[in-house]
């Protein structure tokens, strides 16, 4: 066994799980590329869980935290500092609506917990409606919010009154309906599910555009109208959890954009400051009007994660990824449409811009696992890293830097056919599985 991996097991608690039979030592990044200990490159198509926005090492990124760091590493909130001024003004020029001031944490567990204390603070309630199969964080509040059992360590997490209402997962309709039939049941459900199961006096409803760990499930257009409508006639404000679908990712600069609702209050994280620990809850003046304090936090506001994170919006601004991840999302989407119509173990594909997934299933859609951790592997030993997500432990996630371009689209779908042909000739009896692929987002 490799002396790190006995050292991480001995050293590290066992929760901490690692890809791939024998798991990667990566050492250094460049663009859309990292390489391991023994000098392999690998294109990275996970980023660090959608963290590595602007690709490995930006040099505009770089440049910011090193000028930064030699000039001051650390103070607290209770002193004045520009990068977090200015970090919070651009916010709350590209943000929707009215949404204005921020704090910022380091992770996006923080910033949902901190959306539910604001939250919870305007409206003088408690109860929180979540949807299943959604992922909050690793906190016991956070844990709380998420929809999926495995997540919620050390017993349920339920530390608030919090209930999960029917997500919008159309491949997997717990109505029975089809796209074309739907009328939007699980949505409608929700007006019947909060005067049953709740006080009916709400302090929030929390969403994420399309849920990341979950498996990128990606609503209808109409979901959220319906939803966050049906929330607020019982009082609630809006949390829009954009931790993983902020910043351009779907192709459009936040994720609830393509839905035409706005928030009462948005949370982000990961691409944020490409891969600097980063955390930010922004609400509207009347919400953060009743976020009083006293509350600090200590490393939230850092100056060098600030002066990160500015740079990599400003990157994101000069090279208009967003407009590049639509289009490069479209190419990334057609492809692997293409190979679902070939291979139709890949039962599902779905998600927006340069958020794709695909549910990998056997005959009558049932989930197998296996076959997307051989899949991973199959990609790994051919040089391409994806990641894994979804309740059943069956989507592939794939989710490349913003900065990602033709040739290295173009290049990861190959791999991706060259894994799913020698995935069905080691498995001949997968020839027999029948498409279940649905038509919609």
């Amino acid at each position: 066994m490799d002396d790190r991996l006995t050292r991480q097991q001995q050293y590290l608690v066992p929760g901490i799980g690692l890809y791939y039979k024998e798991p990667l030592t990566l050492v250094s990044g460049e663009g859309r590329h990292v390489r391991d200990d023994k000098g392999r490159s690998y294109l990275d198509f996970f980023g660090g869980i959608l963290t590595v926005s602007v690709g490995h090492c930006h040099p505009a990124v770089t440049r910011a935290i090193t000028q930064q760091a030699s000039t001051l590493v650390h103070t607290s909130t209770l002193y004045l500092t520009e990068p977090m001024i200015d970090l919070a003004e651009y916010l709350a020029g590209i943000t929707p609506g009215k949404l204005s001031q921020s704090f910022f944490t380091t992770s996006g567990t923080e910033a949902n917990e901190t959306a539910i204390v604001m939250a919870q603070l305007a409206t003088g309630r408690e109860d929180i409606v979540a949807l299943r199969h959604s992922y909050s964080g690793r906190s016991q509040v956070t844990m709380g919010l998420t929809g999926q059992g495995p997540w919620k360590l050390g017993g349920s997490g339920m530390a608030l009154p919090i209930r999960h209402t029917h997500n919008p997962y159309c491949y997997r309709c717990p109505f029975g309906k089809t796209p074309d039939r739907c009328g939007l049941e699980c949505a409608k459900d929700m007006d019947d599910f909060i005067r049953t199961s709740t006080s009916g006096h709400l302090a929030a409803f929390i969403a994420e555009p399309i849920q990341g760990v979950g498996g990128f499930i990606t609503p209808p257009p109409a979901f959220f109208q319906e939803a966050v409508g049906i929330a607020r006639k019982y009082g609630a404000l809006f949390i829009d959890d954009e931790v993983q679908t902020g910043f351009g990712r779907t192709g459009k600069p936040f994720g609830i954009e393509h839905y035409g609702v706005e928030p009462d209050l948005m949370t982000f994280a990961k691409g944020m400051a490409n891969g600097m620990p980063i955390g930010a809850t922004i609400a509207t003046p009347a919400v953060a009007s009743h976020y009083t304090g006293p509350t600090i936090s200590t490393f939230g506001g850092n100056p060098v994660v600030m002066q990160a994170a500015l740079a990599t919006l400003h990157v994101m601004e000069q090279e208009r990824l967003t407009e590049h991840a639509a289009i490069l999302g479209a190419t990334l989407r057609n492809g692997l449409e293409t190979l679902a119509d070939t291979y139709p173990v890949m039962g599902d594909v779905r998600g927006m811009g340069l958020m794709q997934g695909i549910e990998i299933v056997g005959d009558g859609k049932v989930p197998a696992p296996e076959l997307a951790e051989e899949i991973l592997e199959l990609t790994k030993e051919r040089g391409l890293l994806l990641g894994l997500g979804g309740l059943y432990h069956n989507v592939l996630r794939i989710a490349p830097p913003l900065t990602v371009n033709d040739d290295e689209v173009e290049e990861a779908l190959a791999t991706l056919r060259d894994a799913m042909a020698a995935l069905y000739q080691a498995h001949p009896a997968l020839t027999s599985v029948t498409p279940t692929r649905l038509s919609y987002l």
